[in-house]
């Protein structure tokens, strides 16, 4: 139970040049309208107890997705076929009625859901508990803020675990407090088989929480497999530009790069190519060559860049994540010094960041990157994502991720 077919999905929606053509075929039966795809043959297979992310930008096609595997919608062409129980959160308040109140509410979407009242009133102290919307829960629903809005969806839509879990867009609108818990929810239901597929703008929640990830672009997948691979396509899409503005074939020649210690050749490279990352070396407080670290140790990035063209206001970038690809830090030149440097056409430049590692035990991913800041925007020249893996070690103890090194005293009076 809990898997997903999507096979050669395509979603056609029409349009009329006029009413009167719209009643023209209504009567006729005569094709009077133009087509508009929004979805092109889509298939992808999401097994029981795995999690698929989808990212696109806005009009890509995503919501309308959504709403076909939820049968919201209907297709033009193609089927979808879901195996076991499915609950999902699309558009913030979907099946709520504005004038009745949260409570009455709940058991509505809760029959919507196929649960009986006996059931829904047997945890409505439960989906109460977790909305954390107190007296609002006997007010009407058009009264709520969105985030109260969406805190009572998710809460009823998690109220039994489903062996589908659908999630559009709708917790973004969440404070981070309910985000958290939320996300704490679904992985419990991760761990216990529960197939998610989830919908979202950030890009380290999809990383985080899905396996899989698939990018829409224009209705049509751009991109299809491991998460990390098809994040990386995402931003690029977002932010790579596409023109080769020099001539690139000194970009292309083999580097130094390739061959420094915790080079790791699934890096993900993208940019307009007018300067070049074309060296790196990692050294630590001895400035000893090495990506073996001690937990709280200093690191120094040293990296070489080139330039093929003149670039007013240069960003250098750096930027740390997890093995799993979670975004832990970033920073740039401009942020540290307050402004941005330069850098001129056929010439050869050093830059170097220098950090403590407070990082737990463990293997992480290292980002370079280049940026020209033109009219308020980055625009990519080169960057190097998940090129570089380090490792930690810690002689402390501490749990997490992160070594804040907390004081602790003895208060007495």
């Amino acid at each position: 139970m809990g898997k997903i077919i999507v096979d050669d999905l395509t979603k056609e929606y029409k349009s009329y040049d006029s009413k009167y053509k719209r009643l023209f075929e209504l009567f006729t039966g005569i094709n009077s309208h133009n087509s508009i795809p929004v979805l092109k043959n889509i298939s992808f297979v999401v097994e029981p107890g795995e999690s698929l992310g989808i990212v696109g930008v806005n009009g890509a096609g995503k919501s309308t997705l959504l709403k076909i595997i939820t049968g919201t919608t209907h297709a033009t062409h193609g089927k979808v076929s879901l195996e076991g129980k499915v609950s999902a959160l699309l558009e913030l308040g979907m099946g709520f009625h504005p004038e009745f109140t949260g409570r009455q509410n709940v058991y509505m979407a809760g029959n919507i859901l196929g649960y009986s009242n006996e059931f829904i009133s047997s945890v409505f102290d439960e989906i109460e508990k977790f909305a954390e919307i107190g007296e609002y829960i006997d007010q009407p629903v058009r009264t709520y803020s969105s985030g109260m809005m969406v805190r009572l969806a998710f809460s009823v839509a998690t109220m039994a675990r489903p062996d589908i879990l659908i999630v559009d867009e709708a917790l973004s609108v969440g404070d981070a407090y309910f985000q958290a818990k939320c996300y704490e929810r679904i992985s419990d239901f991760r761990k216990q088989g529960t197939t998610l597929l989830l919908v979202s703008h950030n890009a380290g929640d999809i990383t985080k929480h899905c396996n899989k990830a698939l990018f829409l672009k224009d209705g049509k997948v751009d991109a299809y497999g491991a998460s990390d691979y098809v994040i990386n396509k995402y931003l690029d899409a977002l932010f790579g530009k596409k023109e080769k503005i020099k001539d690139l074939a000194l970009i292309e020649e083999d580097e130094k790069y390739h061959d420094r210690v915790g080079y790791r050749k699934e890096e993900y490279r993208w940019g307009d190519r007018r300067a070049k990352i074309s060296d790196y070396k990692l050294s630590n407080s001895n400035n000893v060559e090495t990506n073996n670290f001690k937990t709280n140790e200093r690191l120094k990035v040293k990296l070489t860049a080139d330039f093929l063209d003149d670039i007013g206001e240069l960003v250098v970038g750096f930027l740390i994540k997890s093995i799993s690809g979670e975004f832990l830090y970033g920073i740039n030149s401009k942020i540290i010094n307050g402004e941005a440097i330069s850098a001129t056409t056929n010439t050869t430049n050093e830059y170097e960041f220098d950090l403590p590692i407070s990082l737990n035990e463990g293997s992480y991913m290292l980002s370079l990157g280049l940026s020209s800041q033109e009219g308020g925007e980055l625009i990519p020249l080169d960057r190097r994502y998940d090129s570089i893996i380090i490792q930690v070690t810690n002689m402390d103890e501490f749990w997490g991720i992160i070594d804040l090194k907390a004081n602790f005293k003895e208060l007495v009076e």
